[in-house]
């Protein structure tokens, strides 16, 4: 089966104005399925745009279905910045006869994609979509860190597990249960707290999960920054910003990320080297305004191509003439820890030795950190992250 089976093509003339696009906005440098499905074997790509017309699982937000589109229109009017982008926008997924029709559907193309080296675009549909997209990593057989920012936890605690159906308030119970499990780490990022219930967070913590409080990137918005460099996926819930910001959403809150934010989370996913797939959901247009949420979208997503063509390609470490080396051990002197930091990009990375016969010919696992990790072991004590790390690789 072709991946063109899998989408409908584009109205183009729906998507730009009638004069046309001027020849440095996106909408001109991006190949788009109007026609011909574009040939993904002999052209160069390095982005995939994809539109789900599927939101039959998006609780209490019926009508994601239509957002791709309203997306692209404001995405295609805006100007390319300094790069040279080799994009292309391979249409709307249809949703299938049934749910899992759509997921099988999208995790199909996602996997295609990324063993061609295509980064997949995911616009559209109910957060359950993460599911489908998680999906798409058992295929490759590879450990996927998982970042969803969101002002919640998509548990679903009220019912007998086997009987939860994957919706976009429950689709992580499918995740953390699935077998084979091929996650290796979750991250949220964004949590509100009289959101959550104080179960699930004691879940998380016995899962050694990382979650982190809205709060915690008041002001501080470069705290995200390791977390989002250590994901393969990234899952991204509008309703995690702001109402005033991002109104387009039937379960928008006052609270959230600002829209600025947002795009600066998303310049960190692009500039991460790690990352192989985004995906942008729960968009509902039936109550945008004057397409504000629209417009935010498209510039989250022109973030994410900005940082994708300024990465740094620093990861893996090599050549190790371009890093730093530092040592320190703790005050009990029980380990040493060491820690990298690149001379391109001033990010730093903290080795985590695996234990004894874990892990075959590799003798630790490298995460993502922050100086101030860095710091806290200089003091000889033991950072949070090191020792939740270590208990994942035992």
């Amino acid at each position: 089966m072709s991946l063109a089976d899998f989408f409908s093509p584009l109205n183009t003339q729906n998507l730009s104005p009638k004069a046309g696009f001027y020849t440095s906005q996106l909408g001109s440098k991006v190949e788009m399925f109007s026609n011909d499905f574009p040939n993904l074997e002999t052209e160069k790509f390095d982005i995939a745009l994809i539109g789900v017309l599927e939101d039959r699982n998006a609780v209490n937000n019926q009508g994601t279905a239509l957002g791709p589109d309203y997306v692209r229109k404001k995405l295609y009017s805006l100007y390319q910045g300094s790069y040279h982008c080799r994009i292309v926008d391979l249409g709307n997924i249809k949703a299938g006869y049934k749910v899992t029709d759509t997921y099988v559907a999208l995790k199909t193309v996602i996997t295609e994609l990324i063993k061609k080296d295509i980064l997949p675009v995911i616009i559209g549909g109910g957060q359950d979509l993460t599911y489908a997209q998680y999906m798409a990593y058992e295929d490759l057989e590879q450990k996927a860190d998982l970042v969803v920012i969101d002002s919640k936890f998509d548990l679903d605690d009220s019912a007998e597990t086997d009987s939860i159906e994957t919706t976009s308030t429950s689709y992580l119970n499918k995740i953390f249960l699935h077998q084979p499990n091929y996650l290796f780490n979750f991250s949220n990022i964004g949590y509100q707290t009289y959101f959550v219930n104080q179960d699930s967070l004691r879940v998380m913590e016995k899962l050694l999960f990382d979650v982190n409080r809205l709060g915690d990137f008041t002001n501080n918005m470069p705290v995200a920054e390791p977390v989002i460099r250590n994901a393969n996926l990234i899952s991204f819930d509008i309703s995690a910003i702001r109402a005033s910001d991002a109104c387009a959403n039937s379960n928008a809150t006052p609270n959230g990320f600002y829209g600025e934010d947002a795009c600066q989370m998303c310049r960190y996913a692009g500039m991460s080297d790690k990352l192989s797939s985004i995906g942008f959901y729960e968009f509902n247009p039936a109550f945008d305004k004057n397409g504000q949420t629209a417009m935010l979208l498209a510039q989250m997503i022109w973030y994410f191509i900005d940082g994708f063509y300024n990465r740094k390609k620093d990861f893996p470490l090599q050549p190790k003439s371009q890093y730093l080396i530092y040592r320190t051990s703790l005050k009990d002197q029980s380990h040493e820890l060491v820690f990298v930091k690149s001379k391109k990009s001033d990010r730093w990375w903290m080795q985590v030795p695996y234990p004894v016969g874990m892990s075959g010919n590799e003798r630790y696992h490298l995460v993502p950190c922050r100086y101030e990790d860095y710091q806290i072991a200089v003091s000889g004590e033991m950072p949070d992250l090191w020792w939740r790390t270590y208990q994942k690789l035992v």
